[in-house]
């Protein structure tokens, strides 16, 4: 049942901090019994009588004089409930567009304010303040602005009644300034009514907190702090009344873009009639966002252009299953909390616009498109008074075709390699009870449309329908959680494209040593369903656990509109924690936890089990440690011999230890160490770490190494006919694999001024593999391989590993490999105006490999910037055009 990436480390457990996210609703943590509302703490915001405040960060407007001031400030760290060593007054006004802050924070020492420059959102390191606002008063959900020391905006949206869990794709369109003085700073801020959403009421009243940051003193101060053992955000706030006369802003705002861009190829293959040493394309789209009242927005994309998006990182992914990338889109990026359920992926928004499947084609040259064309797609998000949450996605992507030569030939022809594509994404979410418990519903559709008989129809389902419920059922305000989630999938199609399915790495239907599926060709639907539930105590002061137990059947498949591993699971979790967060003379807080995983086959043979355990330490000086250790015990793979029966896992062991330095220093860094065996012969380990240095104000510095060493006995290599009968006549071929690799990201960040930035990037990378001592499986289930010796039919010459058939025919099973990889960009970033960004991008990707298995070093990241490569130059304007 869990959904695993791929890793090089088999057997490794996840954390079950993971596996609890990804399990129950993302809701499942929330906590906080709201204080009763006779200690809110409460303050007013007044109406600006003439002449608004100019936003300069210097608070000499006449409206400040008239505010009444907010200065009951408490400490949260270094000393829980302390008086602030330095003084802060906010003050809060408003006119009918906007909400205005202003605010004076004292220092001692005015020359000790950390207030390094960077890009909007990049603002741990600098003293900052922060202002929250529950807008909606559901004492769940806030907005949250900020402003540094040196005028840094900072934004984000905290999407349920958590602090730390914050959604940074929110960028509304507003204004801040900071200046330093010689009595310390000040700030103002601007914040227009047209970027929140609200209830139309005649006079509003919002929860409200706010937080200064004073880095050089590790000092955290809030006008209405969160205790440390306790989780919560929205419901502590006190409030912000005295706003009337404001209604929300049908918020109608415009946004064309025009981009150009070049590729130069480095090298091109001379009998390659699609190659073409340099290539060009304008591109001319934008994105429309209105307001539906004054709780909805909905947002429209045309042609939607996403140039300026970092590149994903490179890897060496020898697994059966895809790498699930993070979504850097902006489009699918802003409001994702509202579409994203909880329990299994229902939506993986990377599906949209992916790149069609260029596999297993005819001719000998293909012209394959990167990606599918996104004719349009539109978004609707918000959230009504009722307490109801809403978000719906559609998009429409078009048919892709692939051009193809054949060289003997001399003739060229075309496929269609993908259908147009619909998708539907939609979910809704109500809150009710005292303790803000939730119910919610998740629903994804796909339609391709395919012409009987193609070649996309025995590759696709034509329709895919999946979705369910979640429940967070909140107790005693939020200490105790009942969740779950409940649902479904269903998929038709051609009996080509579902017997794929029933083979595909998520379920396996094919593996000869089960017996409750099985392969049927002819079947044109498949149906699987997934559900959990889940017990814990997450509020207190020592004590907290967590038990937790799912399903997912064996058909169940998400990988349409979603994103799913493995299904065919019975899984099983329990963790244990004691934490002290009461400072002592030696360290500031600790925690230990205790924990169990196990997952079972649906025939009950165990998949996976581990006990672990993990402790953290926060210092005096605020350095933290971090020790984790856990044994995997011995078990049986489904999956490992790619559609053959089980094959067993050995006892491992694994050992993990981390220091990392201050956070909030101007210099920090990390180390990690990763080592793990098991007993079949598996060796594992990784160092890893990085350092980040800022050598001026507007400099940043950070390289983040990391080298890992391993020794997989048990990699897949083939599956081959003339097998025994104990393995169903065929031949299961394994090996060692020894790897390595080596890669470092080195990030070079200049910021002109808030607005205007140059960040460089770059990531080398190096990886080896070697493989040796073949053998096979002798029986299911076995731990053991019958390794070949000489009289076996597999010899090795020159880093390449051939097989002999009965025939007498040859064929390459394995090569070593050494791969040189750099991919690189640098990014301008300029906001010429509030809302519109002109980008200049270049960026570039070398590449290179040898069939060579020798280990790599530091010196094979400096082979990677010889590699020959492409370079790409974009340059994209967009233009925010608020309609009143």
């Amino acid at each position: 049942m869990i959904s695993r990436s791929p890793r090089l480390a088999r057997g490794i457990p996840l954390l079950v901090t993971t596996l609890i996210s990804m399990s129950p609703p993302a809701a499942a943590q929330e906590t906080a019994q709201a204080p009763a509302v006779a200690a809110r703490k409460r303050h007013t915001a007044v109406r600006v009588e003439g002449r608004a405040p100019q936003v300069d960060g210097k608070l000499d407007d006449a409206a400040w004089a008239a505010a009444p001031v907010l200065s009951d400030f408490v400490q949260k760290e270094p000393v829980e409930g302390a008086q602030p060593t330095e003084r802060t007054e906010v003050r809060f006004v408003y006119d009918d567009e906007a909400l205005y802050v202003g605010a004076r924070m004292y220092a001692n020492d005015p020359r000790a304010i950390q207030a390094p420059v960077s890009r909007r959102d990049n603002g741990f390191q600098a003293e900052h303040l922060l202002v929250s606002l529950d807008t909606y008063l559901d004492r769940r959900t806030a907005y949250t602005f900020g402003v540094t020391a040196s005028g840094v905006r900072l934004d984000h949206y905290h999407p349920r009644d958590h602090e730390t869990d914050v959604d940074p794709s929110f960028d509304p369109v507003w204004k801040a300034e900071a200046r330093i003085d010689s009595a310390g700073w000040t700030a103002e801020m601007r914040i227009p009514f047209s970027q929140l959403r609200f209830v139309d009421r005649p006079e509003q009243t919002w929860g409200l907190n706010l937080d200064r940051w004073i880095p050089s003193r590790e000092e955290d101060v809030y006008w209405t702090p969160v205790p440390r053992n306790v989780t919560a955000w929205a419901s502590r706030f006190g409030d912000l009344g005295g706003i009337r006369g404001v209604r929300p802003s049908r918020r109608i705002e415009v946004m064309p873009y025009v981009a150009s861009a070049a590729t130069v190829h480095a090298e091109t293959d001379p009998g390659d009639p699609f190659a073409e040493r340099t290539e060009s394309q304008l591109r001319v789209g934008g994105d429309v966002r209105v307001g539906l009242g004054p709780n909805l927005t909905l947002e429209a994309t045309v042609n939607p252009d996403f140039g300026q998006v970092e590149a994903d990182p490179a890897e060496v992914n020898l697994s059966a299953f895809e790498t699930f990338f993070s979504e850097k889109r902006p489009f699918f990026t802003e409001g994702a909390q509202l579409l994203q359920g909880s329990g299994p992926g229902y939506f993986y928004s990377r599906r949209i616009g992916a790149a069609p499947r260029c596999r297993s084609l005819p001719g000998d040259y293909a012209d394959c498109p990167e990606a599918s064309t996104i004719l349009g797609a539109a978004k609707l998000t918000g959230r009504l008074a009722s307490g109801t949450s809403v978000g719906a996605l559609a998009a429409v992507t078009d048919q892709e075709r692939v051009r193809l030569y054949d060289a003997a030939a001399d003739s060229f022809w075309s496929l269609r390699l993908a259908p147009r594509t619909a998708y539907a994404v939609g979910r809704v979410q109500q809150e009710f009870g005292p303790a803000t418990s939730t119910a919610g519903l998740s629903l994804t559709a796909v339609h391709r449309d395919l012409a009987e008989g193609s070649l996309v129809e025995a590759r696709h389902a034509r329709d895919a329908v999946t979705g369910g419920g979640d429940w967070n059922l909140r107790f005693r305000g939020g200490e105790y959680v009942v969740y779950g989630h409940l649902g479904g999938s269903w998929v038709t199609g051609d009996s080509a494209a579902i017997l794929l399915l029933q083979e595909a790495p998520a379920r396996y239907y094919q593996r000869p040593d089960q017996a409750y599926v099985e392969v049927d060709p002819s079947r044109t639907s498949l149906f699987g369903w997934s559900g959990a539930v889940g017990v814990q105590r997450q509020n207190g002061k020592h004590w907290l656990w967590d038990v937790y137990g799912g399903t997912e059947s064996p058909g169940f498949e998400l990988n349409d509109a979603g994103s799913l591993g493995t299904a065919d699971g019975m899984v099983g979790v329990g963790s244990l924690t004691y934490r002290e967060t009461t400072p002592k003379d030696a360290y500031r807080s600790y925690s230990v936890s205790l924990s169990s995983e196990n997952e079972w086959a649906w025939d009950g043979v165990r998949k996976f089990g581990a006990l672990r355990t993990d402790a953290s330490v926060t210092w005096k000086n605020f350095w933290r440690t971090n020790l984790t250790a856990w044994v995997d015990f011995p078990a049986q793979s489904t999956t490992a011999t790619r559609g053959g029966p089980r094959l067993g896992t050995s006892r491992a062991w694994v050992v993990i230890g981390q220091l990392l330095s201050r956070a909030s220093a101007p210099t920090t860094w990390n180390g990690r160490v990763y080592y793990g065996r098991n007993e079949a012969g598996e060796l594992t380990y990784r160092l890893s770490g990085g350092v980040t240095v800022t050598p001026g104000p507007r400099w940043r510095f950070s390289v983040t190494p990391n080298y890992l060493r391993y020794r997989d006995p048990r990699q897949y290599v083939a599956t081959l006919p003339g097998g025994p009968a104990e393995t169903y006549g065929d031949r299961y071929l394994f090996s060692f694999l020894d790897q390595s690799t080596f890669l470092a990201q080195l990030r070079l960040n200049y910021t002109f001024t808030p607005d205007l930035s140059l960040e460089l990037y770059a990531e080398p990378f190096a990886a080896s593999g070697r493989w040796y001592d073949f053998g096979e499986l002798p029986r299911p289930r076995s731990e053991d391989l019958r390794f070949y010796g000489p009289a076996d039919p597999l010899r090795s010459v020159d880093g390449e590993h051939v097989f002999t058939h009965d025939d007498g025919t040859e064929e390459v099973l394995a090569q070593d490999f050494n791969v040189r990889s750099l991919r690189s960009n640098a990014v301008l970033r300029w906001e010429w105006r509030p809302g519109s960004t002109l980008f200049v991008v270049w960026q570039q990707d070398r590449s290179s490999e040898t069939i060579d298995g020798r280990l790599v070093g530091i010196r094979s990241l400096g082979e990677a910037f010889e590699a020959a490569g492409d370079n790409f130059l974009a340059i994209k304007m967009t233009y925010w055009l608020p309609v009143r």
